[in-house]
């Protein structure tokens, strides 16, 4: 019995230093880049995004909110507090949208971690993430910016965002910043890893094939809708788990379904989301994640 713990212990150690190995160099990056755009371009970005929800109030405006979202550095917790003061600033629950659904499914760091998948699908993650933000603006835009309907958001909970980059040497922001950021995803990327080790060695590639692969597309692609709800905790995290299920056979289409209600419906993020959507609203924010990510993932499907 013993010989066989070590002989598994053997095997998982292999594996677990080839993911690390291969991946690692993709979330030092990330890291580094997620925090300079933090450091140096937060401000800018946040501006012009307040700027322009002023002065661009129509469609055009959506779709460059949606593309500041994905380029916003901040998590769920970080986008609703500014995004509750670009509200109180007047600024329409359609921009708000965009801006903050392309900013859950994307920002700097996480398209540095997803350019280990290849060039495809990090092209495939960027374009949905927009897509994704520009139609939720448009559909609040539709049915909820009109004279007299209720307002989509409700941000009377939250209040003005904390700067947590305040020391005055730059440098010193910028250490600290890379400091909170392996302190917030390494964790979890450590347990990203050890996973895909696991899945490598003990899941056989028949079966995940069955689940997500290209000769069971429309079932994978609702397999993957699912799956994305409890499994995602940190992107960081989840792409050594993607590569494995992409090596195993899984479809681009899956994958890119996955990174859609993964990161939309995280379960560190649905709490403030239900306090700033309230019950019915939220109801309708997981109805056009999950539609929208099969939507994708079929697109995907055909393109690749």
């Amino acid at each position: 019995m013993l010989d066989v713990f070590r002989r598994e212990a053997v095997y998982l150690f292999y594996y677990f230093d080839l993911q690390l190995r291969q991946i690692a160099a993709y979330w030092v990056l990330g890291i580094i880049v997620g925090s300079c755009v933090s450091v140096f371009a937060k401000g800018w970005i946040h501006a012009a995004a307040e700027g322009l929800g002023k002065k661009l109030p129509g469609c055009l405006g959506l779709v460059f909110a949606s593309a500041l979202g994905v380029a916003s550095p901040l998590c769920m917790y970080g986008t609703i507090p500014i995004c509750a003061a670009f509200s109180k600033k007047g600024i329409k629950d359609d921009f708000l949208a965009a801006f903050m659904m392309s900013s859950v499914l994307l920002n700097p760091q996480l398209i540095v971690y997803s350019s280990a998948l290849g060039p495809a699908l990090l092209a495939a993650r960027i374009l949905s993430a927009f897509a994704c933000g520009t139609a939720a603006g448009l559909l609040v835009k539709a049915f909820f910016c009109k004279e007299g309907s209720p307002r989509y958001f409700d941000f009377s909970m939250f209040g003005e965002p904390q700067n947590r980059d305040a020391a005055p040497n730059i440098f010193v922001r910028l250490a600290k910043n890379i400091g909170r950021n392996i302190k917030a995803t390494a964790l979890w990327f450590l347990i990203g890893v050890l996973l895909s080790a696991l899945f490598q060695r003990y899941v056989p590639a028949e079966a995940v094939a069955a689940l997500f692969g290209k000769n069971n597309k429309g079932f994978g692609l609702l397999m993957a809708a699912t799956v994305g709800v409890p499994l995602y905790v940190c992107g960081g995290g989840t792409i050594p788990l993607i590569l494995q299920w992409l090596s195993d056979g899984m479809s681009a289409g899956s994958a890119a379904a996955f990174m859609i209600t993964g990161p939309a419906t995280k379960i560190t993020n649905l709490g403030a989301l239900k306090i700033a959507l309230g019950g019915k609203h939220f109801t309708l924010y997981i109805l056009f994640v999950a539609a929208f990510s099969i939507l994708t993932g079929a697109i995907v499907n055909i393109i690749l």
